[in-house]
């Protein structure tokens, strides 16, 4: 009498491969959702600080949770869980508060309660000038145009370089703004160059305004990968040429 052994049978390569595929976007939705959202840089208002090209990592548990950590911005509950709040400094995208749906990235300079104000291109927070000293100049690679180059300091503590076309412009003198409960104030790093809270916010329109704390997504935390403007960041055996290798890993 022979014994006969039976085998397990052997599983479907087809529906293991579903199965890791699955979990592979389960993880990805885990990670995108709770921990950390990738944004591409397609605009030149944080420069030279951000650049056209830039790929960073934005956190999504730094300032907690709202609906527009969703995807999609599902709206399952109002307000934010978990809430911390953001610093002066920080670089945040944030839903256009025209829309609700459309990102922007900017840099926070006031919080609620501030008076801000801009004055012959100085920034005013509580109607102290935030010390702005001259560092050289930039020329933007993507057209050419000369910048004058300063580096602000915020009351924190909290340091950037800032870029200014044309001392005096439409946007160097503004109004005072008093900043609402739960909302914020923001302001792109090219001065001359950027939509933001220094203009009020309407639909269909450029304007940015007070930004309301549901709206922060998160804090830029690192730029992964950079590729040079123009550039199509999937044509990997252009890389060698067209990667910013400096910028690999660089912390915002």
């Amino acid at each position: 009498m022979s014994l006969v052994t039976e085998r397990p049978a052997k599983r479907s390569g087809l529906g293991e491969t579903i199965k890791v595929v699955v979990q592979a976007l389960l993880l990805a939705i885990l990670f995108r959702t709770f921990l950390f959202q990738p944004f591409y840089i397609e605009s030149g208002s944080m420069k030279d600080t951000l650049l056209i090209g830039d790929y960073l990592f934005v956190s999504k548990f730094a300032y907690g949770y709202s609906q527009y950590s969703l995807p999609f911005s599902l709206h399952l509950f109002d307000g934010r869980v978990f809430a911390r709040q953001p610093q002066r400094g920080d670089i945040v995208l944030f839903k256009l508060p025209s829309d609700n749906s459309t990102d922007y990235i900017k840099r926070l300079v006031g919080l609620p309660g501030d008076r801000i104000q801009v004055k012959h291109s100085i920034l005013y927070i509580n109607d102290v000038a935030v010390p702005r000293e001259a560092t050289g100049m930039f020329t933007d690679p993507d057209d050419g145009v000369t910048y004058g180059k300063y580096r602000e300091t915020m009351p924190n503590g909290v340091s950037y370089q800032v870029l200014d076309r044309e001392p005096d412009s439409f946007e160097d003198n503004t109004e005072v703004f008093v900043v609402p409960e739960d909302h914020y104030f923001m302001m792109g790093d090219n001065r001359d160059n950027s939509s933001d809270s220094r203009i009020a916010a309407r639909a269909g329109g450029p304007g940015v305004g007070y930004v309301p704390f549901e709206n922060l997504v998160g804090p830029a935390k690192v730029v992964f990968f950079s590729i040079e403007t123009g550039e199509n960041g999937f044509a990997f055996w252009k890389w060698p040429w067209t990667v910013r290798w400096s910028r690999l890993f660089h912390f915002t």
